[in-house]
């Protein structure tokens, strides 16, 4: 066992390593381009803050958090998802009292859920979310949708669709509740224990349900759609408005409730069609009172995230190529008992930014040369009798084999000249 990662999590190797890193750089640069900037929030926080923003009716809640108690007996909780603690730290902060909007972005953030763990999402998994605070028109949802569209598009995941619904708001919200509350009485018998329990206290999880005949039962179910307020149905019309305008293909699904008892209004998620089925790629809403809830000012929001887990996975069932990167510029080899020669080169090197290293392990020169080939080292310096007596290196340039020799002043300049040739 001491040897063995506990069920639902992984190691990322050096050999995958490139792959998280070339996500990590298109994730920066999509959020980049639309203004967001990124914040790092504490992989743990009180539970409390769960219990308020997620809600304690949600199967995160009830069966999911890794939740426990430190040496000073309060309750502490790893981190279910992003936005709860997002907002925790803009309230703290005092960021409501900047201009708005706040556009925030995490990525990598590691997220903790106690489930079977499945294709592309583990227990301990991580996200690229987006979070926007201070702007309650439907443009800042379809900005989010369109990021995320664009983001999986380039990243060369195909079959992409994008699916949308309003839950409406607190004025609209109760009569539907209330109606869809009689409709769960008169089928009780037909749901699972879960939602027998939940559905008084809170019947849009019901919805949410995942189970089989649950699903039969909620197909005919009434519709949200038909019960929003003005308000909400000219946001939702707005939304639907732009994402037509850029192009989007979108379709209105009325089952997407999410499972997070914060989203108002706008939710969302970008499905991919895989030879096993469907896969949500990305989900995410609008959150309008979640900030108030938790202390702060009346402040809108919207955001989403994205696991990145998956997004790899889906790739790879692609067949998408990731660029891999060379690991080395220079692979300083040496015969004989010029290893200190050596490591003064490699070092001098390095003072120049260029990434070289040697052998440490004392292998021959055939060796020492076979080893550069396995870190794709564009070039190996040698340094031999010869080369050590006349202070100069042997560079041999791994991509056409030719060589050529040169003063140890000089073998930085010459090696970035070649690396340009390369780029």
């Amino acid at each position: 066992m001491l040897t063995q990662a506990p069920r639902g999590t992984r190691d990322v190797l050096p050999s995958e390593s490139y792959r998280w890193q070339y996500l990590e750089a298109k994730m920066r640069e999509a959020a980049a381009e639309a203004g967001f900037r990124e914040i790092r929030t504490p992989v743990f926080e009180h539970t409390e803050l769960f219990l308020r923003g997620v809600g304690d009716t949600t199967d995160i809640v009830q069966k999911e958090m890794y939740t426990f108690k430190d040496k000073g007996e309060r309750s502490i909780t790893l981190k279910p998802e992003g936005t709860a603690g997002a907002v925790r730290a803009f309230l703290e902060s005092n960021m409501y009292a900047d201009p708005l909007p706040a556009k925030l972005y995490y990525l990598a953030a590691p997220v903790f859920r106690y489930e079977a763990p499945q294709a592309g999402r583990l227990r301990e998994h991580h996200q690229f979310g987006l979070e926007c605070f201070g702007a309650k028109e439907a443009t800042a949802d379809a900005e989010l949708i369109l990021l995320a569209y664009r983001l999986l598009s380039k990243l060369g995941i195909q079959n992409l669709s994008v699916h949308i619904n309003s839950i409406g708001c607190p004025e609209c919200r109760p009569k539907y509740n209330k109606a869809l509350k009689e409709f769960l009485h008169e089928h009780t018998a037909e749901l699972c224990e879960d939602c027998r329990s939940r559905m008084d206290r809170n019947p849009l999880r019901v919805l949410d349900c995942k189970k089989e005949k649950c699903q039969l039962v909620v197909r005919n179910a009434p519709q949200l759609l038909d019960w929003l307020d003005d308000e909400c149905k000219a946001h939702f019309d707005e939304l639907k408005s732009c994402l037509t305008l850029a192009g989007v293909p979108y379709q209105v699904n009325p089952k997407i409730v999410r499972g997070l008892d914060y989203y108002t209004r706008t939710v969302f998620e970008l499905i991919t069609t895989t030879k096993d089925g469907k896969l949500t790629v990305c989900g995410g809403g609008r959150y309008d009172h979640l900030v108030k809830e938790l202390g702060g000012p009346d402040i809108p929001a919207v955001g989403f995230g994205m696991g990145m887990e998956r997004v790899l996975m889906l790739l790879q069932s692609e067949n998408i190529e990731f660029p891999v990167p060379r690991l080395m510029d220079v692979f300083v080899t040496y015969m004989g008992d010029h290893r200190t020669e050596a490591f003064a080169l490699v070092q001098a090197l390095r003072a120049d930014g260029i990434r070289s290293d040697m052998d440490h392990c004392g292998r021959s020169l055939k060796a020492q040369f076979k080893f550069a080939n396995k870190l794709h080292s564009a070039v190996c310096a040698t340094i031999g009798d010869d080369e050590a007596q006349q202070q100069v290196a042997r560079l041999k340039f791994m991509e056409d084999g030719r060589e050529e020799t040169v003063p140890l002043s000089k073998v930085s300049l010459t090696v970035k000249a070649y690396l340009q040739t390369l780029n």
